[in-house]
């Protein structure tokens, strides 16, 4: 092996840690999703709560999150991303605490939403800070790490509710054992918050605030003095505009890229994923399990959503984005069409629809669950990336809460066939999207990506 291998091969681990630190804020991300799909049966019964509070119970956190992630960009531009993803490790581990400690479905509402704010602002600046200290050869490796923390903390939290719903009996579980759920999310919050206290400053940031003798020493931490000197230069040599305003979003050099951005976070969500990890148990429920058996097929969703979330980081700068949108869309919509004709008067039993759900997360979990987040933390120049991400992950969290918001109503107004045909066609529309309009951004440094949209 060369030298150069050497360095690269050691130095890629020192990204790998930082990032995986970054990362942990998909941990938080995940744990919550999971927690919230064990725990709201229980609420359901505790606080008497209808199907629009049902969803407002689940939402809450994701309005929280929408105002984090839309006040993340501006925040990170001025304060850094390493000061951003401390506060928002603090958020999360007072709301999680909150939570357990309800004993009203108004605090427990309030807590969610404070706990939102600081997953809004992981979600945002952790991929962006990611993609900023990643050299080009790994970088979509290393901010699908973000999504492997996302799916890894759903995992845990599936075994997590089944082990502690079965702890005690049906009262127990009413009365408790969702506290215990949402108490144990505080242990990786503070946890977050230790370990961010290791990594360094974005060199990108640094750059931005003309810090550039601490930007060069990072850099060649993160690179190495002879790996990837092309990539240092066009950092050096890329002129940045300090006056940065909201209004060059709408640029006509970055109206395409914006576009790209906001609609492919938003499809992320309005393909019906987490209509799936909020409600699995729910949704098994209706097709013939027990509460038993149905919170242990959450842990085999749980299971798929990991394993092929690991396969998309070892073919994702391999294969490249674009094909593995297409392909992952085009099976998701396939699975969601036989689901909902599963539903559809009784057609197929309760294992198809398990097997059809879980080869739609598998789909998912190679395909939009990890590409998305890289997509939009690479398409945007640096003067903008913080705000230009921000927006793109408000519409992400947008269309979250109007998945989990509407998603018991759907199935209370029109059935559950009609409901997981409709995110089937949005699917298909995802498919056509991406073929037409999405680029391929494997193997291009920032900065390149940034030349592609002004020489279009």
């Amino acid at each position: 092996m060369s030298a150069l291998k050497q360095e690269r091969k050691s130095l890629s681990r020192y990204v790998v840690f930082y990032s995986i630190i970054a990362a942990i804020g998909g941990f938080l991300f995940g744990y919550d999703t999971a927690v919230i799909s064990g725990a709201i049966g229980f609420l359901k019964v505790k606080f008497d709560l209808q199907a629009g509070m049902q969803g407002w119970t689940v939402s809450s956190l994701i309005v929280g999150a929408g105002i984090g992630a839309v006040f993340s960009g501006t925040l990170s531009d001025k304060f850094g991303r390493k000061k951003l993803l401390l506060t928002a490790a603090i958020f999360f581990a007072i709301g999680m605490l909150g939570s357990a400690l309800s004993n009203h479905i108004f605090f427990l509402v309030i807590a969610r939403i404070i706990g939102g704010l600081g997953i809004g602002i992981a979600s945002n600046v952790s991929t962006l800070y990611i993609a900023e200290i990643s050299p080009t050869h790994i970088r979509g490796r290393m901010v699908s790490i973000y999504q492997l923390s996302v799916v890894t903390g759903i995992f845990v939290t599936f075994f997590i509710n089944a082990t502690i719903e079965g702890l005690g009996n049906d009262a127990w579980d009413v009365s408790t054992s969702w506290r215990w759920m949402f108490g144990f999310a505080a242990v990786p919050g503070f946890l977050y918050l230790f370990l961010l206290l290791l990594i360094p400053e974005s060199p990108r940031w640094l750059m931005k605030k003309n810090q550039k003798v601490r930007a060069l020493d990072i850099l060649e931490r993160m690179n190495g003095k002879k790996a990837d000197k092309a990539e240092l230069h066009e950092i050096l040599n890329l002129q940045e505009d300090q006056s940065v305003s909201w209004k060059e979003l709408f640029q006509s050099s970055l109206k395409l890229p914006f576009i790209i951005g906001v609609v492919l976070a938003a499809l992320q969500q309005i393909t019906g994923i987490n209509a799936i990890m909020y409600y699995t148990p729910e949704i098994l429920k209706q097709s013939g399990a027990n509460t038993d058996s149905a919170l242990i097929q959450t842990v085999l969703v749980g299971v798929v959503n990991l394993v092929f979330t690991l396969i998309a980081l070892w073919i994702i700068d391999k294969v490249g984005r674009k094909v593995l949108l297409v392909a992952g869309g085009s099976v998701m919509t396939v699975c969601l069409f036989v689901v909902g004709y599963a539903f559809n008067a009784g057609h197929l039993s309760g294992y198809w629809i398990l097997f059809f759900i879980l080869l739609y997360v598998a789909a998912f979990a190679v395909s939009f669950g990890p590409v998305v987040w890289v997509m939009i933390s690479e398409i945007f120049p640096t003067r903008i990336r913080a705000r230009a991400t921000a927006v793109a992950t408000l519409c992400l969290w947008v269309a979250d809460f109007l998945v989990s918001q509407t998603f018991p109503m759907l199935l209370d107004s029109i059935g559950a066939s009609a409901t997981f045909w409709l995110y089937a066609a949005i699917s298909a529309f995802t498919v056509f999207f991406c073929a037409k309009l999405i680029p391929e951004t494997k193997g291009k440094s920032l900065e390149q990506v940034e030349l592609l949209w002004v020489k279009n």
